[in-house]
């Protein structure tokens, strides 16, 4: 039984030395055979140069998108929970609208214990619009805020300071400012101390914020903050604000018993019955980041798929040439059989050559892609930086390959199956 076997496992080693050197001798023909003909290899490589080439033009744009938002995304408080108002589709229909109100943030704040920090934002009808300073306006976001803002946040003064608790006590009508409000009002490089006018009130700017640069082409640096309990008091029950309500929850938290016990707090608040559905809802940043991975992976799909048929044009091209090279050689196919050439070895030289123009086709693509999204990014404004992730690459080899295989599949089996006889008779 052992002599059997040994005699079995060395019948197995030298089939797939044969099977190895058949290999290594398919693909030395076959590059011997794109080297011959040059020129049409290159032409027949470029349906797949094209279809790479839009491909991941169209991935490295998307996804540089995507890397910018998730690093932005990294910094702008990670670990902060957002509670916001939520209107199902069919109140919408009905033209109903959810709030959150002042009177929710001080529940929360007064029942909830484990917070790190709380603190709420609430922006209103009158105050956006203009702000006047000494002749000049500029339209601008202005936010109500409390001191606690700035530890949720990590906003850190550039000059001067930020909204004190006295400041929301005392209802001052002080104002923190981005950076940008330095340059489209033409203030004072210290604008500490100067007033503004704002929602037809005048306030003190007290502070001015680190730059934070832009974001999606969102200036990040263009706003105002003022205390929350002015905005509220100048507001009047005119129009009911949009009210936010942060969060950050001390490390040893549970995390779900506390939002249980948050949501508990809001349905009582808002008088929700058993069947009635949450009118708010939490965020949080991770969350934000699932969404716009969704979002900008569904559209990555989608465009990509509809330039990649480009791809299945090239293969077509590539079979083209592999039936044309097949009728060439036909005399050449014959001499290689009536020299003792397998079958297996005729289809493996065409098949590895099909291959071979795919894959050269897709190098080149992918680095013209790459080249064009960076020209893209760099041309354009506001774009961020061309970004090829490892899986659009695998993808776009694995891709060519499939469609070398597949497309030359069928010259290859014709030249296998082609008598030696009558191929020697070809003229």
């Amino acid at each position: 039984m052992e002599k059997w076997y040994r005699i079995h496992e060395i019948a197995r080693r030298e089939r797939m030395f044969k099977s190895f050197l058949a290999i290594i001798e398919g693909t030395k023909a076959a590059l011997q055979a794109i080297r011959a003909n040059a020129m049409r290899s290159a032409l027949t490589c470029l349906g797949i140069i094209i279809g790479v080439a839009a491909v991941i033009t169209v991935v490295a744009v998307m996804q540089g998108f995507t890397k910018q938002i998730n690093d932005q995304l990294a910094d702008m408080a990670p670990d902060v929970t957002s509670i916001k108002p939520y209107t199902t589709p069919q109140q919408e229909m009905l033209g109903k609208r959810s709030y959150l109100t002042m009177r929710d943030f001080e529940t929360l704040k007064g029942k909830v214990q484990g917070f790190d920090t709380i603190t709420a934002q609430m922006m209103a009808f009158r105050f956006q619009g203009a702000v006047e300073y000494k002749g000049e306006s500029h339209n601008t976001r202005v936010v109500g805020t409390e001191s606690n803002y700035q530890k949720a946040y990590r906003i850190y003064p550039e000059m001067g300071r930020y909204i004190r608790p006295q400041d929301d006590d005392k209802r001052r009508r002080v104002a923190f400012i981005g950076e940008t409000l330095i340059e489209k009002l033409k203030l004072p490089e210290n604008p500490v101390g100067e007033y503004i006018k704002l929602g037809g009130e005048w306030f003190r700017i007290i502070g001015v914020a680190e730059k934070q640069g832009s974001f999606l082409g969102f200036d990040q640096d263009d706003y105002i903050n003022i205390p929350i309990s002015t905005m509220q008091i100048l507001e009047g029950n005119a129009r009911k604000p949009y009210f936010q309500i942060m969060f950050r929850l001390k490390p040893d938290v549970d995390e779900a018993q506390t939002l249980a016990q948050m949501k508990r707090i809001l349905r009582q608040n808002h008088k929700l019955g058993p069947d009635d559905h949450d009118d708010f809802e939490f965020e949080t940043a991770e969350k934000a980041r699932e969404n716009i991975d969704k979002f900008t992976g569904s559209a990555t799909a989608i465009t990509a798929g509809i330039v990649g048929i480009s791809l299945l044009v090239g293969g077509i091209g590539v079979m083209n040439i592999m039936l044309v090279s097949v009728t060439e050689r036909t005399r050449i196919i014959g001499t290689l059989k009536a020299l003792g050439a397998t079958p297996g070895f005729i289809m493996l030289q065409f098949l590895v050559e099909a291959v071979v123009l795919s894959l050269f086709g897709g190098v080149i693509g992918l680095i013209t892609g790459y080249g064009a999204a960076a020209a893209i990014s760099a041309i354009v404004p506001g774009m961020p930086a061309a970004y090829i992730p490892m899986w659009a690459i695998l993808l776009s080899f694995g891709f060519t390959s499939a469609i070398g295989v597949i497309f030359g599949l069928v010259p290859a089996i014709k030249a296998a199956r082609l008598n030696p006889i009558d191929a020697l008779r070809y003229e």
